[in-house]
């Protein structure tokens, strides 16, 4: 057998002459020596081929290590600006979720009750052809309205646009509003746009973090350039009620009481602003709105916020000081979910408005390319039909400032138990789990007691597909091909490593084959996966063959955005008319926040470096290396209820009750409880996964922030006592 090649030689022949040639249904003959011709696979098969992770959405770029025709290890690639040779836990893990030994991977159709797991096989056919026919039947009896679409984001997104939208339903749930509507809302109104990026170079002095927990909730790049950062200096001053490992890693950790982070932004605002410690000449060319900003923050001092917060008037004010000091090398990171409170729009408006202040525009932020399809081309499709149907989830006539592909999610959800403004039938859901993500699961459960039909696609019998009618098994993003991902001045393939096991298959055949059926073909005009990147990649005058060798095409470069925002007036906005003209307050103002009773604590919960989210509780390798789920209590806190480490405990909202062992720990305030979410799940199709650890969406009440839509997580108090 020939010398496998060193990932160092791959990566020197990425850019000239190694070809990963990616794999359809199979790897064909001539596929194969083409790839041993490019000293990538040998005749074994064997060798690197770069690809992209989807461990999570931050797709951090990979090399597969294929031995006889089998994944045996996954590294990050150099060449991608989110892994830059690295992968976090969750992506070198990957590979497992491949070979899990629970895959479907084959169509399934329920053949007993909903939730009894009782499904037969069937082929690719018979379960599109009863899809397609029970979809049509639902929109021919109450209209297409009365199916829901529901997915995760990811690159397949605007294939499953296509699909709802030619269908011609307004209804369409994403995971967003359960994690960062506040986020992204904030910053259109502030900045125009949804997330601006962050540099971390060796200027940065200081960085402020609101319970953005980044060396657990890992974003590789953004992850390894804090850590970088802190090695070099930079003062880390991270606000969380709980010590996580970012706060062992921060220079100063605050335990702020849940909901009030934005009464310490406002304190940081007065300072800053009261003792003219902004910078002047960019506030004067570059905001509007100072005036309004002005005169509200002054209500605000540190005296105010410290009773509050639980943080001295002193701490704040000695931290704006520094903060200002360390302009424009100063950086108040924005996070995803700050307290997740109904005032947590307000809190990423007032961070937002911190980072304008001190003027580190175009030195520690810049606006992002965010995502799109940018230079890229696209296959050929008529205009959507118009949809006469309200959305079931409140935008825009409720919610008019969310975007209408971000949506509000837990709103749809509660719209379709109360019928209101009408029933829905049928639900598609496609890499998503709502069973186990939305809050007050008993609720979700209703919502698809109702459905006359309900199909999923995705690889594992997760907690919804175990209440489907129909499971269409998708091949993993080892086995597939997916739309191109534009990150900065690059446009990074996704591709097959191997054969696809089964009968799983790529999203863009699946969508492809559905909307054909549905009698939606116009809108998706590709013969294939590879004839739908060759249109991508059309415009920029490079092949698909060309690609598959080093990973990712360029693109043309583009000037910097410079001190240019997408907003109405072109500027920063610390005074927001929309915001005003839609009846909300166009700068932040203080909202108190409901406050737990006696003997309730606030209900936390977060990511941890081991898993993702509640999709990821079945791979071996991280059950393998995760911690036991357990809900954590302030030592002296369960001292005084008389219970200790290791006891069982009933967890109680007025929602619903779960059962979980206890974690006494000194690393969270006395007020608060913390559980890991993603666990507790129902689906015995997930052996490694069933019944382990509680759900934490059984607890969670909805609460729905009235600007942004997001959901209010740590607005949930619950009772805790030994069981």
């Amino acid at each position: 057998m020939a010398d496998l090649l060193s990932r160092r030689a791959f990566l020197k022949l990425s850019g000239t002459t190694a070809a990963a040639l990616a794999v359809g249904s199979f790897i064909p003959p001539q596929v194969a020596q083409a790839a041993r011709d490019a000293n990538l696979l040998d005749a074994n098969n064997d060798g690197y081929i770069p690809s992209m992770c989807e461990m999570c959405v931050w797709r951090c770029g990979l090399l597969a290590r294929v031995k006889n025709g089998r994944v045996v290890k996954l590294e990050g690639n150099p060449e991608n600006y989110h892994s830059k040779g690295k992968l976090c836990p969750r992506g070198q893990s990957g590979l497992m979720n491949t070979y899990d030994p629970d895959r479907v991977l084959t169509p399934l159709i329920r053949v007993g009750q909903r939730g009894e797991g009782k499904f037969r096989k069937a082929s690719w056919e018979e379960a599109l052809d009863l899809t397609a026919n029970q979809m049509l039947e639902i929109k021919k009896k109450y209209g297409p309205e009365a199916m829901i679409f529901s997915s995760t984001h990811n690159l397949s997104q605007p294939l499953f646009e296509n699909l709802l939208y030619a269908f011609g339903s307004p209804n369409y749930g994403t995971q967003r509003s359960l994690c960062f509507n506040a986020m992204i809302v904030s910053n259109l109104m502030t900045y125009g746009m949804q997330e601006p990026d962050r540099i971390y170079d060796d200027k940065l002095k200081y960085i402020l973090l609101t319970g953005r927990n980044l060396l657990e909730a890992i974003s590789t790049s953004e992850t390894s350039a804090l850590s970088q950062a802190i090695d070099r200096g930079a003062k880390v001053v991270y606000l969380d009620p709980r010590f996580t490992k970012t706060a062992a890693k921060a220079a100063e950790w605050l335990p702020i009481k849940p909901g009030t982070d934005l009464a310490f932004h406002l304190a940081l605002l007065n300072v800053i602003i009261g003792e003219g410690l902004y910078n002047h000449d960019f506030v004067a060319q570059h905001t509007v709105g100072f005036e309004e900003l002005q005169k509200e923050v002054s209500k605000y001092p540190p005296e105010w916020a410290a009773p509050l917060t639980g943080i001295p008037a002193e701490t704040i004010t000695r931290i704006a000081h520094e903060f200002a000091a360390a302009a424009p090398y100063a950086l108040a990171h924005n996070g995803w979910r700050t307290s997740n409170f109904v005032n947590s729009f307000h809190t990423q408006r007032a961070i937002g408005i911190l980072n304008a202040l001190v003027g580190n525009w175009n030195v520690i932020m810049v606006a992002s390319a965010g995502e799109g399809s940018g230079p890229l081309g696209a296959p050929k499709q008529p205009p959507y039909p118009r949809s006469s149907a309200i959305r079931l989830d409140g935008i825009p006539w409720k919610y008019p400032l969310v975007p209408m592909n971000i949506g509000v999610f837990q709103e749809l959800r509660d719209n379709i138990v109360k019928g209101d403004p009408y029933t829905p039938h049928g639900w598609f859901i496609s890499r998503q789990n709502p069973a186990m993500s939305l809050p007050d699961r008993n609720q979700t459960f209703q919502a698809l007691g109702k459905m006359d039909f309900i199909v999923t696609v995705d690889i594992i019998m997760n907690d919804t597909a175990w209440f489907s009618d129909v499971v269409l098994p998708e091949a993993s993003y080892l086995e597939r091909y997916d739309p191109l991902n534009i990150i900065n001045d690059r446009a990074y393939l996704r591709q097959p490593v191997i054969e696809p096991q089964g009968e799983g298959r790529s999203a863009l055949w699946i969508y492809k084959q559905l909307g054909e059926r549905l009698g939606l073909g116009d809108f998706f005009q590709y013969k294939d996966d590879e004839d739908y990147l060759r249109q991508q990649l059309a415009p920029l005058g490079v092949s698909l063959e060309e690609v598959k060798k080093k990973g990712y095409a360029e693109l043309p470069k583009t000037e910097a955005a410079g001190f240019s925002w997408n907003t109405p007036s072109g500027k920063i906005e610390l005074y927001s008319d929309t915001l005003a003209k839609v009846g909300f307050p166009g700068v932040p103002i203080w909202e108190a926040p409901p406050a737990p009773g006696e003997n309730e604590f606030y209900l936390l919960t977060g990511k941890v470096a081991q898993q993702s989210q509640f999709g990821s509780q079945n791979n071996l390798y991280l059950h393998k290396y995760s911690d036991e789920p357990r809900l954590w209590m302030n030592a002296k806190t369960a001292r005084g209820l008389g219970m200790q480490t290791g006891d069982w405990v009933e967890v109680t909202s007025k929602v619903g009750a779960v059962h979980i062992k206890l974690l006494a720990t000194e690393a969270i305030r006395p007020d608060c409880v913390f559980m890991t979410p993603g666990y507790g799940h129902l689906s015995k199709g997930l052996k490694i996964a069933y019944g382990l650890g509680a759900n934490d969406s059984v607890l969670h009440v909805t609460y729905t922030d009235p600007i942004s839509g997001g959901q209010a997580l740590s607005q949930t108090f619950v009772t805790v006592k030994k069981v």
